[in-house]
């Protein structure tokens, strides 16, 4: 059984996506710009995965000059998805299938064994369709569309066969023709419900003729018309024999390698072919991953080594993506300390300086998947992780957001940027940078905490361009405004442990900011009010009626948890009793109100005139956009998973177009591709509380700090 399928926005929510994510890069333009820059003159050569630049003209008079620099290529962003295959799968041949959708064929399953099915995934809602069954089973195969038929070229079954089965090519369903609505459409919801593959209702693979000789643990790649069989042993020797054909049943030697390998990861650019890595087979390395990059000239009929990976890998996927080289996962005995750990890096190899630069990291460590390319995207079907077969499915698209190959940070979701977490369970602070590494903690030996204690921190938000934080402290009853990144406490407000609701006091506050008139707001949670503090401590303004805790606008709250500054100096407040969202100005007049159809709303934000963004504080939780007529525009809810949601508090959308949220009881942050709801990015291991690196404790809350001080994810504070 697999868990549901997300559905892909509709056209004018991804338009509306894409017009944001381009509007919040610009602000990157300038310091990207600065960065490649840099990285020219220090001679890292990395970024450069593009053609050549052009130089002198040879005019008369020649003037000195220094080339541009080559366009830098993408980082990558990786995400699993929120749904998984029926049943685990490794060393399948995977196929594009038209459209969305993509065909995977044999493999070996969960036990081990040689698998004889043929099925198609439609990546964009993770429905499966059995497309019938191989002749034989068999795995570790090379496989090529050749016309409108599918070809299988050897493999094992379990020995290695010499055998070619042909089977369909699966035609995408056409399009329904376009109908007036009649009323609005469903909201997508990504949500993890169980579905199954359908029945058989294609004709099954047939033998159709035969390799030179038995081979398997190769890989096929199309150049043009012509397909070629690239790597792979005869279950004892090495075949180097590179193998030609155009009709997938007759064959020819086009050239040979000059290391033998099987597992290879292989992809075509232009007429050339690039097997990186590979386990060699034979000689002194033999059963060794290897490091040697070999170049395919199909043209010339050549195969020379060009270069070295950064180290030695096999059954690694390649995929050219955007005119870009990437290579991912695998196994490797270099750097792990462990023999055939699998591999999370994303790498990019650039054919003209034999570079290879760090692109991004996989969230699942995957070797010996199927891979292909739909569009600009790439899939990992399946694979295997500690020599077990997998479920997951991965996808690589290259994100600029994400940053640049070769730069520190390649393939975060908040590249440039810094990401505060309110680590609650472990009553502190934490500053990341952009690769995940720990620059700052609050308290600690250089920054001490206040007299009464840091206990509880629910929420911290950066203010007066990051060179302060405030910080409510929901068990203590208090707030605290530091400074950054000293830790000297420059005021508080309530009484430590204390619960009331007279003046000076709280109960159990929920995100204090700063605001620009240098006030503070809270939402006093269990007084069941907004407050609005003047910098001398008294109270400037009030919403609510202490103790009152119903909806009653404007004169009463239920229990308000989010008070979050709007762009016309308004708040936008979540009450949980009764899951309303109402808009407030700061002297208590209503501007709108909402009651949403979910458990527990938690800190709404605004993403557009009439788009808003709030996390269910629910097991499974999710992810909801909403507009102020009550329509629900998206839901993320993964009920299982790597995706799976327990009590969100907190999401935002970052400038990278991501959505992150601080998932309290999964102990994590977590970053989502909104169209697909892949996870891209998590810090912290799921369901385990710790605190040394890489682990939190009931993480409650964060925010974002960009490099010229501004916070990108409320920009309407102080």
């Amino acid at each position: 059984m697999t868990p549901a399928p997300p559905s892909i926005l509709p056209r004018a929510r991804r338009r509306q996506l894409a017009q944001r994510r381009a509007q919040l890069r610009r602000r990157r333009a300038g310091a990207l710009a600065v960065l490649l820059v840099l990285l020219v003159i220090v001679g890292l050569g990395l970024s450069s995965i593009t053609g050549n630049s052009s130089g002198n003209t040879g005019s008369k008079s020649p003037k000195p000059t220094t080339p541009a620099p080559p366009p830098a290529a993408p980082a990558i962003e990786a995400g699993v998805l929120p749904w998984t295959l029926t049943a685990a799968v490794s060393r399948p041949v995977v196929l594009p299938a038209g459209g969305t959708s993509l065909e995977v064929v044999g493999g070996l399953d969960s036990a081990g064994n040689s698998d004889s099915g043929i099925f198609t995934v439609d990546t964009a809602t993770g429905d499966e369709t059995n497309q019938g069954k191989l002749a034989a089973a068999v795995h570790d195969a090379a496989g090529a569309l050749v016309g409108s038929q599918g070809f299988l070229f050897g493999g094992g079954s379990p020995n290695t066969v010499a055998d070619v089965e042909s089977f369909p090519a699966p035609t995408p369903a056409p399009a329904p023709a376009a109908t007036a609505p009649t009323a609005p459409a469903a909201a997508p919801d990504i949500t993890g419900v169980v579905t199954t593959a359908t029945a058989p209702t294609a004709t099954p693979g047939t033998v159709v003729g035969q390799l030179p000789q038995p081979r398997s643990d190769a890989v096929a790649v199309t150049v043009g018309a012509t397909s070629y069989l690239i790597g792979g042993y005869d279950g004892t020797n090495p075949d180097p024999a590179v193998l030609a054909t155009t009709d997938g049943t007759h064959f020819t030697v086009v050239a040979q390698l000059p290391v033998a390998v099987r597992y290879p990861a292989v992809a075509a650019v232009g007429t050339k072919i690039y097997v990186l890595g590979g386990e060699a087979v034979g000689g002194t390395s033999a059963g060794q991953p290897v490091d040697d990059i070999q170049v395919l000239d199909t043209v010339r009929k050549t195969v020379t080594v060009a270069g070295h990976l950064t180290r030695a890998v096999t059954g690694a996927s390649a995929a050219v993506l955007g005119g870009h080289l990437y290579l991912a996962g695998g196994t490797t005995t270099a750097g792990t300390g462990t023999a055939g750990a699998p591999e999370t890096a994303v790498w990019a190899y650039d054919p003209t300086t034999n570079m290879v630069a760090p692109a991004g990291t996989l969230p699942v460590g995957t070797s010996y998947a199927g891979v292909t390319v739909i569009g600009n995207r790439a899939w990992l079907i399946g694979g295997e992780n500690a020599g077990k077969p997998l479920s997951t499915v991965e996808m690589l698209v290259p994100n600029p957001a994400f940053g640049t190959v070769g730069a520190p940070g390649a393939g975060s979701p908040y590249f440039g940027d810094k990401l505060l977490v309110a680590d609650r369970g472990n009553d502190r602070l934490l500053l990341l940078d952009d690769t995940a590494q720990i620059t700052w903690t609050y308290p600690s030996p250089t920054a001490a905490a206040p007299p009464t204690g840091f206990y509880f921190p629910d929420d911290a938000f950066f203010a007066k361009k990051g060179t302060e934080i405030v910080s409510n402290q929901e068990d203590n009853q208090t707030i605290v405004q530091i400074a950054y990144p000293s830790g000297t406490v420059l005021w508080s407000y309530g009484h430590t442990k204390v619960k009331s609701p007279d003046a000076g006091y709280l109960n159990t506050p929920d995100d204090a900011y700063l605001l620009r008139n240098g006030q503070i707001t809270v939402a006093d949670a269990y007084n069941c009010r907004i407050l609005f503090i003047n910098p001398d401590g008294t109270v400037a303004s009030q919403i609510g009626t202490n103790g009152v805790c119903t909806h009653n606008p404007p004169a009463d709250v239920g229990s308000p948890n989010g008070d979050t500054p709007l762009a016309d100096g308004n708040v936008l407040v979540s009450e949980i009793k009764g899951s309303w969202v109402t808009e407030y100005t700061p002297t208590g007049t209503m501007v709108w109100t909402l009651h949403l159809p979910i458990a527990y709303p938690s800190d709404p934000q605004q993403l557009g005139p009439d788009l808003y963004l709030i996390a269910d504080y629910s097991h499974p939780g999710a992810i909801l956009e909403f507009n102020r007529e009550g329509q629900i525009l998206y839901t993320l809810r993964p009920h299982s998973g790597l995706g799976e949601l327990n009590q969100p508090s907190l999401v935002e959308m970052l400038p990278s177009g991501v959505l992150l949220a601080n998932d309290d009881y999964r102990n994590r942050m977590v970053a989502y591709d909104p169209a697909t709801g892949a996870v891209v990015w998590q810090y912290g291991t799921p369901d385990i509380q710790g605190t040394g690196p890489g682990l939190l404790n009931t993480p409650d809350g964060f925010d974002l700090l960009a490099p010229d001080g501004s916070t990108p994810t409320h920009p309407n504070t102080g």
